[in-house]
């Protein structure tokens, strides 16, 4: 039985981007309307849309929305050309961990460059890709689901970190594509998700979206993961990626290599679930992956109000690197990459 997910994150609609506002979720389920570059660059730097896959899509669209304008503004073709491409390299630094918005920006990039047709006959050409890769992205969770299903024991409790599921991708999502094609299998399958500071994606989205869905979900803080796994109440960890490395190292929300350390501890399986798009086999180890610093008031203030003194100093990385050592598995659209992380990456690229 395949499992349907209500949920679509971003779609590409005449000449606009619609997508879900996720910094009202859970209290709005709202859909926004992207018309500009420059609001998809905002949209993607101020997580109006999050989640590796669905800001690559995100990206793409955006360079969709900044042909749109040169279109009106430019008459000569090579200007164009030349204003689109500076605009891309642009959006590119809207959120400089997740590798996808590269992967799919750079995409653009190559049919601006090599494209033969017009002006406008460039503005299709992007806009045709841009919504292949929607589709694309729905068909490759599936794939991932159903490969991380095949390894989640019968009434397993999975515990999540962050939010990895259809609101960060299109649709269906990686780590909450394997719980949904898992409970497709088995509805006694069940998530325990971390709240994940500072901003509460997994309290936030993921209990929001699993609950929509009808799949139980126990929302549990971030220092508790533990406690569970020592009385036995977690049986695998599975979480999502912003980027991994040619070594299998893996970026993903603060918080997960916390987590991956209890796991091994307590000797759980701990997978990641990421397209491979997600992997940068251009950097040899997760030391080179750029990790985003974000603003002080996502740590200091929770709905607007403020939880510590002033004049604290903080510290606000938005990413961690988990060490491929603590990786059980990484679960793909071509399967389930084992160690040695580089040898098993780099076949993956054949195939």
């Amino acid at each position: 039985m395949e499992f349907k997910s209500k949920i679509k994150t971003i779609e590409w609609i005449d000449n606009y981007s619609r997508m879900v506002d996720q910094t009202v979720v859970p209290y709005e389920y709202k859909f926004v309307n992207i018309t500009t570059g420059e609001d998809m660059f905002q949209a993607i730097r101020n997580m109006i849309v999050r989640g590796a896959p669905a800001i690559g899509v995100a990206g793409a669209h955006g360079i969709v929305l900044f042909a749109q304008e040169g279109s009106e503004k430019y008459i000569d073709r090579s200007e164009f050309v030349k204003w689109l491409i500076d605009k891309a390299e642009y959006m590119k630094t809207s959120r400089p961990t997740a590798v996808n918005l590269m992967w799919a920006v750079n995409k653009q990039i190559d049919i601006i460059k090599n494209s033969k047709s017009d002006i406008k006959g460039i503005v299709e050409e992007l806009k045709i890709n841009a919504i292949n890769l929607e589709d694309e992205d729905i068909e490759i969770n599936k794939r991932i689901g159903d490969y991380g299903a095949a390894v989640v024991p019968k009434g397993a409790a999975i515990l999540t970190h962050c939010n990895a599921g259809a609101l960060a991708t299109v649709g269906y999502g990686t780590a909450l594509g394997v719980v949904r094609s898992a409970f497709a299998k088995d509805n006694t399958v069940k998530v325990f998700a971390d709240e994940t500071r500072p901003r509460q994606q997994g309290a936030r989205i993921t209990t929001f979206e699993l609950a929509m869905d009808g799949i139980p979900v126990t929302l549990i803080t971030d220092g508790m993961c533990s406690y569970f796994m020592k009385k036995g109440m977690i049986d695998m960890v599975v979480v999502g990626a912003d980027r991994i490395a040619a070594n299998g190292d893996t970026a993903n929300k603060i918080g997960t290599y916390t987590v991956a350390i209890a796991a091994k501890y307590h000797n759980i399986p701990f997978y990641i679930a990421a397209p491979l798009s997600t992997i940068d086999i251009s950097i040899k180890s997760g030391d080179e992956i750029p990790i985003e610093e974000r603003s002080h008031d996502e740590v200091t203030h929770i709905n607007g109000k403020r939880i510590c003194a002033e004049n604290v100093n903080i510290i606000n990385p938005g990413f961690d690197v988990t060490p491929h050592e603590l990786i059980t598995g990484i679960i793909t659209e071509k399967g389930i990459l084992k160690p040695d992380y580089n040898k098993s990456i780099a076949e993956a690229f054949k195939l």
